[in-house]
């Protein structure tokens, strides 16, 4: 709270969770000192948000592959870094057959060293921004206090995820809990939703010993990624950017269905149970003694007061529940010569599709650091 900004200082960061971080690494990389960026966030634990929800629902490996860490070049990736500290090349030959996962652990390792080398501690500001307000060559960040306004010339949103959905039919129920909240589990359970979450959590509740109903709307997309694949490259990204709004949002909507990888480790397990009378599917939570909702976030600009508030004071244009950014993740109203505001995280979608994966916000922030270099004002 006692922060003053540097002369120096024109770059800035809301949010210190997982996209916060990333782009903070991307910047240190590209020349920038800690004492030139501003990353504000009460927490100063950029997996402070992350953690407690992996352990939660018990996660025990990553869904992202070997590049999904926060180092701001490729390679490196975690399975080059494991097979190192353990002194054998097990990592190195999973990842060349894709079959490599890097636990929970090694994850959260990487992110502490990262942490403690790259001066992430030295650049936070522990408060949180309130509003975004353009002004001539750059941007005025109110925090939520009210009693403090500094100015960039280059803003990052690095938001997060607004907050932990629950469908309206069981808000207020007794029996319910996030899966992402701490738990435990009763004898007969009704985990709500589809996802990689709801999948962890079938795998659970069994373990424990409960009897496991799966409620869900529809059913969910086999994939190892968030995403398919071809999203994630070039020539995919290229077809991406060349859809009308319409088509783009339709197709945001179709890729937001629930997914879990396919394979054995989840199959055989479910088919036991199901042998069993131990888990069945059902389109409705009956009377069950506990309800787990594994249904993700708030999606959507409007679910942030931040966002809201730009699209609403500043016309800056949405679609549907997206915010239109440029291809390189930037607000383009408010983005010129000499200033930059640009998106990273979940709500990036417009630009990059799986922008809440460390992918993703990697994309989103060399984009950043490029616009910063070629700024006329630097």
């Amino acid at each position: 709270m006692g922060y003053a900004q540097p002369e120096s200082t024109e770059v800035a960061i809301v949010g210190g969770g997982l996209a916060g971080f990333v782009a903070y690494q991307t910047l240190r990389h590209g020349g920038i000192e800690p004492g030139g960026i501003a990353v504000f966030d009460p927490d100063p634990d950029p997996v402070g948000a992350w953690r407690p929800r992996a352990e939660a629902i018990h996660q025990e490996r990553m869904r992202s592959e070997s590049d999904g860490h926060c180092y701001p070049t490729t390679f490196p990736g975690l399975a080059a870094r494991e097979a190192y500290r353990r002194g054998e090349l097990t990592p190195l030959v999973r990842t060349a057959f894709v079959r490599y996962r890097p636990t929970v652990g090694e994850f959260l390792r990487h992110v502490d060293e990262l942490r403690d080398r790259s001066g992430w501690d030295e650049s936070i500001v522990r408060d949180r921004v309130a509003r975004v307000t353009p002004v001539d060559g750059g941007f005025e960040l109110d925090t939520s206090g009210g009693d403090r306004t500094s100015r960039f010339s280059h803003v990052l949103l690095a938001l997060g995820h607004p907050g932990l959905a629950v469908p309206d039919e069981l808000d207020g129920d007794p029996r319910l809990v996030h899966a992402y909240e701490p738990h435990r589990y009763a004898a007969r359970v009704a985990v709500v939703g589809a996802g990689m979450a709801a999948a962890t959590e079938w795998l659970n509740a069994l373990a424990a010993g409960a009897e496991v109903v799966s409620v869900r709307r529809r059913e969910p997309v086999r994939r190892p990624l968030n995403l398919p694949r071809p999203l994630f490259t070039k020539r995919g990204l290229r077809r991406f950017h060349s859809t009308p709004p319409t088509e783009r949002a339709a197709l945001l909507a179709e890729l937001s269905a629930p997914s879990y990888p396919p394979g054995d480790q989840w199959d055989a397990p479910l088919e036991r149970a199901a042998a069993e009378g131990r888990f069945r599917i059902a389109g409705s939570v009956d009377g069950e003694d506990q309800v787990i909702c594994a249904t993700g976030f708030l999606r959507g600009y409007a679910n942030d007061p931040v966002l809201r508030r730009l699209v609403d004071e500043h016309g800056i244009e949405a679609h549907g529940r997206w915010l239109v950014l440029a291809p390189d993740s930037t607000v383009a109203p408010l983005t010129d010569g000499t200033r930059t505001l640009a998106v990273a995280g979940v709500h990036g979608q417009w630009a990059y599709p799986a922008a809440d994966t460390l992918a993703g916000m990697k994309f989103a922030s060399r984009r950043f650091l490029r616009r910063i270099r070629t700024c006329r004002t630097r």
